[in-house]
């Protein structure tokens, strides 16, 4: 199966085209994909970035003098494959609007105060495992523009970078109970019900540190049949 795409798990991910996702109607292809076998260059190669990876990287909450605002939150999970066996020595990047709803970005205008101390970005390597963690904070909902009243749910974009350069993926994480879901575009994307929910992360009260951290469990597969929604942009 290395050299083979597994077409079915395509059917996981949202659609190209999602005419209420205004922006896919310019961008969405007009002919069907067509999968190309893996060679070499997809399975082999320079790794991306890994090298990099600094401690504290996956400490959003620490990257500047102060504290930043906002409730702090641990997001963890695996790495796993189709057959749910971890993947080690992934790079997991994830970025994120601030508790107000607000990117570090000249683009993102809206309204709502930037934190000095939170810039939304952070990396770390997944362990022999599989697994990954990072320390962050919970990220607000903000307007988009899509349509009347639009307001993406809070969520926070994960990306995935494998052994080789041509080998990243990237998905978004949701937080349970958002009453936001049934009005977002993007994420009722995908059109199977089920899979829109892996990209919901559980409350993990287990992994909660007392007085200091509310835990949210993410895991990311790869692909097959429980595959975690991803980009196809």
């Amino acid at each position: 199966m290395t050299f083979i795409y597994p077409v079915d798990s395509n059917k996981a991910h949202p659609l190209p085209l999602s005419p209420d996702y205004k922006s896919s109607i310019k961008r969405a292809p007009n002919k069907p994909l067509i999968p190309m076998r893996h060679t070499l260059s997809e399975l082999t190669g320079p790794v991306y970035g890994h090298e990099t990876v600094r401690d504290g990287d996956n400490d959003l909450t620490t990257q500047h003098k102060g504290e930043p605002l906002g409730e702090r939150i641990i997001v963890h999970g695996h790495v796993r494959d189709e057959d749910g066996r971890g993947v080690p020595n992934s790079l997991v990047e994830i970025w994120q609007a601030n508790a107000c709803g607000r990117y570090v970005h000249v683009r993102d205008q809206h309204p709502a105060p930037l934190d000095p101390n939170f810039t939304g970005a952070g990396r770390t390597q997944s362990d022999a495992s599989g697994y990954y963690r990072f320390v962050t904070i919970k990220p607000g909902a903000y307007p988009w523009g899509n349509h009347h009243n639009a307001w993406r749910p809070a969520h926070i974009h994960l990306s995935v970078f494998g052994h080789s350069f041509v080998t990243r993926l990237v998905t978004q994480m949701y937080f349970p109970g958002d009453p936001l879901f049934p009005f977002d575009p993007i994420f009722n994307s995908v059109p199977d019900e089920k899979a829109r929910m892996r990209m919901v992360s559980s409350f993990d009260l287990e992994n909660t540190k007392p007085e200091w951290a509310l835990c949210y469990r993410f895991d990311i597969v790869l692909r097959g049949k429980n595959a975690t929604p991803m980009e196809t942009k």
